[in-house]
């Protein structure tokens, strides 16, 4: 699973500068990720990195804790259109 554990560091990295301008960063990791993804896949996957998004959220504040809200209502997006 490299390509999961790539797009949770580019999101945790993310997460934790953040920067709202870097929305457009987390959602190309996101896209990344399912482009390589086999489609039985993906759907699991998405749930992993949401898991791992919503610790992130539950562990920061401020700016930072918005990000990841904002990664999350993405995934929520993607899991919708699986």
């Amino acid at each position: 699973m490299p390509h999961l554990d790539t797009c949770q560091g580019i999101l945790r990295r993310l997460i934790a500068k953040g920067d709202p301008n870097a929305i457009p960063l987390a959602e190309r990791a996101i896209n990344e990720y399912l482009e390589v993804t086999p489609s039985g896949a993906r759907k699991s996957g998405l749930r992993l990195i949401q898991q791992d998004v919503l610790a992130q959220y539950n562990a920061v504040v401020g700016v930072q804790r918005s990000f990841a809200e904002s990664v999350n209502a993405y995934i929520e997006t993607k899991l919708a259109e699986e």
